[in-house]
């Protein structure tokens, strides 16, 4: 495929972790202490949306369902250990059939060596905040998981050599073809590790606090008191000082929340200045025009709401992904969108704008009429939501499936771990939750045992099991699961 103005180019750029809590454009108790103008650009040159929700809100799964436009159940990424088969179809591999230059820089987190890039330069794992090490296409070797001992080292911080990667790659590419290319920053994951020259910013602030961060989890079910990502969890590794022994529990909460946010924000600060890097480069070799740029994080993360950290629950700071996104030919600026998006939507989106039809096995849907304000008639009203990791065991969160609409969030926290990787093999009594969103958007008031209620229960129970039926996610692998239904889901 020739680069013609019909063919735009697709930047990609993900964080991980990055809350929308912590994107200025989005507002919020943050936006004053710390603007993310370079993000905010693309929102106020493009659009932003609203209720754009991941499906599986943790690093790896989400990254499976990006790539594959696919759910957990679909692309046999369910947890944090599992690899993408490296034969499996991916968004990728359609784009480089059809043409385009593929490559992907930074935090690939899929396990399995990257296919359907022409190029790629990604960190082992997790990779190192500090002087990472990049594996290069050609020297992964034969490990079918990144072996660290095959990469290159590179001075600097991470944000900024994979921002240095990306931009160099634009340059070096064959300028006669469109490209894609994918740009994950490891930032802000824990343990918040900002570059050198951010260390002191924020030191003599005091940052706000989340009306709910001394939450006691009042009507809430046992899952809430076996978490261990509350503030009072966190390590010396990520406070980076002592942790106090003679605090209370509210207290401690007061104090790790100031010590952890400014380093998650010093991170974020990095991240904005390496987009600005990003779109500098475009405007400086004319490629802006015809450029689709888009900004995410791979889920959405808890910033002391609930006094927590982490993500992993349905709840809206961990289902929630900021998403902003840029094409001048297409999109008008200071579009706001509402509808119901999900990460399983990307990957047919870019398939969309490269003029490609989606192939059947992907369960996403192109959102770009949406972006032009014309949604379909039969646009999704409602998303499912599943957490596959019952009992890991760092966070030891529950295992938990649900539905949300505009309105109402309906959970099932059903505690099986159904032999899933890094999952302790635990039982767990199943719990239900029920939130209304207009009234309670921080959802402290637990409504499942409100009598008023049992309808709306029961219309939402109905159209849950319509989406797992729709997403071929109806456990049927699992006699666990039925057993599991018959005694508690109506």
């Amino acid at each position: 495929m020739a680069q013609n103005d019909r063919t735009p180019n697709i930047i990609y750029i993900m964080s991980d972790d990055h809350a929308s809590q912590a994107v200025s454009a989005y507002g919020g108790i943050l936006s004053n202490i710390l603007p993310t103008p370079n993000i905010d650009r693309i929102a106020h040159e493009g659009a932003i949306l609203r209720n754009c929700f991941v499906t599986n809100s943790i690093s790896t799964p989400s990254r499976g369902a990006i790539i594959t436009g696919q759910y957990s159940q679909k692309n046999g990424v369910y947890t944090l250990q599992d690899p993408l088969d490296p034969d499996h179809p991916n968004v990728a591999k359609c784009l480089q059939q059809a043409g385009y230059q593929t490559a992907i820089f930074g935090k690939w987190h899929l396990h399995a060596e990257p296919t359907g890039f022409d190029y790629y330069n990604v960190l082992p794992g997790q990779g190192r905040y500090n002087d990472p090490m990049l594996i290069e296409k050609g020297t992964w070797g034969n490990d079918p998981h990144a072996n660290p001992r095959t990469g290159k080292v590179y001075k600097g911080h991470s944000t900024d050599v994979i921002g240095s990667e990306a931009i160099k790659y634009m340059e070096n590419r064959d300028k006669s073809k469109p490209f894609f290319m994918m740009c994950h920053f490891k930032a802000p994951h824990r343990p918040w590790t900002p570059a050198e020259r951010f260390k002191d910013l924020l030191k003599d602030v005091t940052i706000p606090e989340p009306e709910n961060l001394l939450d006691t989890y009042e009507g809430k079910g046992e899952y809430a008191e076996l978490l261990r990502m509350s503030m009072e969890h966190l390590r010396q590794t990520d406070v980076k000082t002592d942790i106090p022994t003679d605090m209370s529990r509210d207290e401690l909460r007061h104090w790790a929340y100031q010590l952890y946010i400014k380093d998650y924000l010093r991170c974020i600060a990095g991240i904005d200045e390496n987009v600005g890097r990003i779109l500098n480069y475009l405007d400086e070799q004319g490629l802006a025009e015809n450029t689709v740029v888009i900004y995410t994080g791979d889920q959405g993360f808890f910033l002391g709401e609930h006094g927590w950290f982490d993500k992993r629950l349905m709840y809206e700071e961990c289902l929630r992904m900021p998403f902003v996104i840029r094409y001048p030919k297409e999109i008008k600026p200071g579009t706001d969108n509402k509808d119901i998006t999900l990460n399983i939507d990307f990957a047919p989106l870019f398939l969309d704008y490269a003029g490609v039809d989606k192939p059947s096995q992907m369960q996403g849907e192109s959102f770009r009429s949406n972006l032009r304000n014309e949604p379909p008639a039969n646009w999704r009203q409602a998303m499912y939501y599943r957490y596959w990791m019952n009992a890991d065991n760092d966070h030891n969160v529950t295992a938990n499936y649900g539905i949300r609409t505009d309105r109402y969030k309906l959970i099932f926290y059903y505690g099986e771990s159904l032999g899933m990787t890094g999952t302790k093999n635990e039982s767990r009594t199943p719990e239900w939750e029920l939130y209304d969103l207009k009234e309670d958007p921080m959802e402290m008031k637990n409504l499942y045992n409100d009598p008023s209620k049992k309808a709306l229960i029961k219309e939402l129970k109905t159209k849950l099991l319509e989406l797992k039926q729709q997403y071929d996610d109806e456990d049927s692998k699992y006699p666990t699961m039925a057993e599991i239904a018959r005694k508690y889901y109506w």
